[in-house]
């Protein structure tokens, strides 16, 4: 079965992720390219696409003329609920880059219209698909850890700012590094947890480096007038069953203490971290230990096998969800929950209380 996939939005994201991870599956034909800029559309069209792929500047016109299954929405914060309603209406299947929206409202009304149109949608959050993150999972469904009672998702960077596109723009993107890379590391530890039902949120939001002059900074200094967003969030999540998540995601934090896209977790019978590497720990015969995972893949002496990238895994298995009518690893049911914890956080540290959800 061949799957025509249309992109919109052809900019970093598509350019790094999305567009070489989909011509690594064989099923897909990459036959349509959408961006503002016509020119970053044609690069990316004729890096990427079929011959007789189209380009186009306008999302609505890409979906009433080419001949879709599914759109990638690669795109702007603010334009991900939008373009991914009128692609769902348009009958094709979407993959939404994360996070699933801007408000909670937005990403709701995604999961309503997949729902009227029975077609499916997922979000991006391919750090699910690593090796670390994978066997994990495994180890919590088993039942290792017991019951996980506490949880901290890890998103610290001492100075990597993301001075290019619209990330340091609020009205564009919805905020700054809770929502960019604090997604990540929440969609990880919530999905361990298998815990969906948030009961209240309290959190806070810093902007105190952002005015820095001539900051020292990965990707070079930051203007001051531009950064619109926080440079640093944190939130602690009280879970309806008791359970505690505390959050934390910084561009710029005189700290370090930095991971990215990384959980620990506690629980009665055993707990693991991601912080070097992936340790379990516990207690056996009354003794405690703790277990280093050393993740290798193939299994034919002195050759590891070609190991598929997070994103190439992510890719194929959203394709074969589309191909063999299955659930997608991402439900966008779960995708909200991060939605609606993010936008809580927001909210808590603009009111100084705590958030009931």
């Amino acid at each position: 079965m061949t799957v025509k996939v249309g992109i919109i939005g052809c900019g970093g994201i598509a350019n790094s992720k999305h567009l070489p991870a989909l011509s690594q599956v064989v099923e897909v034909e990459l036959v349509a390219f959408c961006d503002l800029v016509e020119e970053r559309a044609k690069e990316a069209q004729e890096k990427f696409g079929i011959k007789t792929a189209s380009v186009y500047t306008d999302y609505q016109k890409m979906l009433e003329e080419a001949e879709l299954d599914v759109v990638h929405v690669c795109t702007p914060n603010a334009a991900h609920a939008p373009i991914t309603i009128a692609a769902l209406e348009a009958d094709c299947h979407v993959m939404c880059e994360k996070p699933m929206a801007k408000t909670t409202q937005e990403a709701q009304a995604m999961i309503d219209v997949a729902k009227k149109t029975g077609k499916k949608l997922t979000i991006g959050y391919q750090n699910r698909f690593r090796a670390d993150s994978l066997y994990l999972h495994e180890v919590c469904q088993e039942g290792a850890l017991g019951e996980i009672y506490f949880g901290k998702a890890h998103a610290i960077r001492r100075r990597a700012v993301p001075t290019w596109g619209v990330f340091l723009d609020e009205e564009a993107q919805g905020g700054g590094p809770l929502i960019d890379i604090g997604t990540h590391a929440l969609d990880l530890t919530l999905w361990m947890m298998n815990n969906y039902r948030p009961k209240f949120v309290v959190g806070k939001a810093y902007h105190e480096l952002a005015s820095t002059e001539n900051a020292a900074n990965a990707w070079g200094p930051w203007n001051p007038e531009k950064f619109t967003v926080e440079d640093s969030a944190f939130g602690f999540i009280t879970m309806e069953n008791g359970a505690t998540i505390f959050l934390e995601a910084s561009w710029a934090l005189n700290s370090l203490d930095v991971k990215e896209a990384k959980t620990t977790l506690c629980g009665n019978r055993g707990g693991a971290d991601m912080n070097d590497g992936l340790t379990i720990n516990g207690e056996d015969h009354s003794m405690l230990y703790e277990k280093q995972i050393e993740l290798k893949t193939g299994g034919v002496d002195f050759y590891d096998g070609d190991e598929l990238t997070p994103e190439v895994l992510e890719a194929r298995s959203w394709i074969e969800a589309v191909i063999d009518d299955k659930d997608p690893v991402v439900k966008p049911e779960e995708a909200l929950v991060v939605t609606q914890i993010l936008e809580a956080i927001y909210e808590s540290s603009k009111t100084g209380a705590p958030v009931y959800l």
